[in-house]
Formats: structure tokens, C-alpha cells, sequence
């Protein structure tokens, strides 16, 4: 039993680490620098880093909305 919890937990926090890595990579931040340190955060803190990550991540990435603004002259 308490191996098969042990698998689980372990196995969540694969994925979840593999996930904001991915998320990292494809994010903007705010900050220059801020892929390099979040990854710098995660690698040397992998379960409480992604938790701190996934927490604060709607105040550290910036949301850019995308205009359509087409031009129709028919002159």
C-alpha cells in the first residue's frame, strides 16, 4: 500500500514538473529573465518550485491580446 502511494506521488510530481517546464518555455514573462530563473527555481526545487510556479503564474506572465484589425479600403 505504501508503495503504491509512493508510485503515485512520484509519478504526479513527474508530471507536473515535465508540464511547467513545457509551460515555462512556451510563457512570457513580465521580467527579461524570468524563463531562466523560474527554470533555475525548478530544477533546484522541483516539487515546491512547480507549486510556487503554478500559484503565481497569472501575476508573473504577461497577457497580450491579440487585435484583429483588418482593412478593408475598396477604393
Amino acid at each position: 500500500m505504501e508503495t503504491t502511494l509512493m508510485v503515485i506521488f512520484i509519478g504526479l510530481s513527474l508530471i507536473l514538473w515535465f508540464w511547467a517546464l513545457i509551460d515555462i518555455s512556451k510563457s512570457r514573462f513580465k521580467m527579461p529573465y524570468g524563463n531562466t530563473l523560474w527554470l533555475f527555481i525548478i530544477i533546484l526545487f522541483p516539487v515546491l518550485g512547480v507549486l510556487i510556479y503554478f500559484l503565481a503564474k497569472r501575476k508573473i506572465t504577461t497577457k497580450e491580446k491579440r487585435k484583429f484589425n483588418p482593412k478593408f479600403n475598396h477604393s
